[in-house]
């Protein structure tokens, strides 16, 4: 099972890295954030079509390592057309899977249970969830550059 996921992380990663879906800014975008990985230099802006508590559309742009770079594109793949809590179920899940914290919940995780590969390379986590926080920035609608550090 373990050399399965590993495998499937590597092509997940290899796909989402070489064409990132939803890398481009969404017509109409009423939030955006700045994140920053200092360390491995990953660098992304996320803008989001908020309509109340739901995620209508969300897209980013920027630079980075093949893991930041797949994880905000499964990450706008995933949240549109969510609530925010449901958003923030499914990153809690995710976030404690990539640090090694929390089984899988497969019903909430769907393909970013790929993602718990990143738990063997602790360096890894901040390219795993950068984007994850940028988002969150964005939908809090504040200023601040979400940083891993």
């Amino acid at each position: 099972m373990m050399s399965e996921l590993r495998e499937l992380y590597q092509e997940v990663i290899l796909d989402h890295s070489k064409a990132p879906r939803n890398f481009k800014f969404p017509e109409g975008a009423n939030r955006s954030a700045q994140g920053d990985n200092p360390l491995c230099g990953d660098n992304l802006t996320v803008k989001i079509v908020l309509d109340g508590a739901r995620v209508v559309d969300i897209g980013f742009q920027g630079s980075g390592c093949a893991i930041s770079q797949a994880a905000a594109s499964t990450m706008t793949e995933m949240v549109k057309g969510k609530s925010t809590d449901e958003i923030n179920a499914i990153f809690e899940n995710y976030h404690d899977v990539v640090m090694g914290k929390a089984e899988i919940n497969e019903e909430l995780l769907g393909k970013l249970a790929v993602f718990a590969g990143v738990a063997e390379f602790p360096m890894r986590v901040k390219c795993a969830t950068l984007a994850w926080h940028t988002m969150q920035q964005a939908i809090r609608g504040t200023d601040e550059v979400a940083t891993t550090e």
